[in-house]
């Protein structure tokens, strides 16, 4: 079990350093050589009952801890098992507990499921395991709380847990672009904003940035961009920094392809505030 582990870390950190070539390259299938499954909820639901308890492997770090289900409808309410899992934990998120969304792998006996897990302690906790609560492990078709819909963040991070998170967004549309360059901005995740932008270096730009809203975005329908080669698309967002003060950042993407048969990309060559 334990080579199998290694094995599953080291094709993790594999995936992440393919992610820091250009968005045209190939991406690497190391993912794949290990058989994730990509599983509706309904499914895991029953797969994972509560109380059973399974292994938690961060994809971009290759870090692994122990959980436990407790409780959840919608998606999994999980708990570490022991202080030492909640010290792993707290080590993914550098230090700081995040609502940051993070594509995970979930390894139960033999068997590998796509996930995507958040960094927040909340509600009730009845482990002794230093863990002020529960955090959220969401899976594909998982909905939230308040809005009974998918987490689009979540879902993201589910499909780069998979492997599939290229494809995914290469059959995006315009909107659905701007809405995954939001996600991949406050998520601070430089694989999503390398797949679906001209820029390829992210890290000290999204450093200080702790959350990103969107106010206002234009819908289109297909109409508008069936044969279009760029697109103009009104966006607002609220941006959080860091020790100041709300911005509020109205922005004109240009959205691109080379044909119609080309996935569109954001056009970036200016500073996002």
């Amino acid at each position: 079990m334990y080579s199998k582990i290694l094995f599953v870390v080291l094709c993790c950190q594999l995936m992440i350093s393919a992610s820091t070539v250009k968005a045209e390259e190939e991406e690497i299938s190391s993912p794949m050589s290990f058989d994730i499954q990509l599983l509706n909820w309904n499914t895991i639901n029953e797969m994972l009952p509560r109380y059973s308890k399974f292994t938690i492997i961060d994809i971009e770090s290759g870090k692994q801890f122990n959980v436990q289900r407790r409780a959840g409808s919608q998606h999994a309410d999980v708990q570490p098992l022991t202080i030492e899992d909640t010290k792993i934990m707290k080590e993914i998120y550098d230090g700081k507990w995040s609502w940051r969304r993070r594509a995970i792998l979930i390894m139960l006996d033999d068997q590998w499921f796509a996930a995507s897990m958040h960094g927040m302690p909340h509600g009730a906790g009845s482990l002794n395991n230093g863990f002020p609560g529960h955090f959220c492990v969401h899976f594909l078709g998982s909905t939230t709380h308040k809005t009974d819909k998918m987490d689009f963040s979540h879902k993201l991070m589910i499909y780069k847990a998979a492997g599939h998170l290229k494809e995914y967004l290469e059959q995006m549309n315009p909107t659905d672009i701007a809405l995954a360059y939001t996600a991949g901005i406050k998520e601070k995740d430089t694989t999503v904003l390398q797949y679906i932008s001209t820029k390829q270096e992210w890290s000290n730009e999204l450093g200080p940035i702790e959350n990103i809203k969107i106010n206002r975005l234009q819908q289109l329908d297909q109409q508008q961009f069936e044969q279009a080669l760029q697109i103009k698309l009104p966006i607002e967002w609220n941006i959080y920094v860091k020790n100041e003060k709300t911005r509020r950042i109205k922005k004109e993407l240009l959205i691109i392809r080379s044909s119609p048969l080309e996935p569109w990309k954001v056009i970036v060559d200016k500073p996002l505030f």
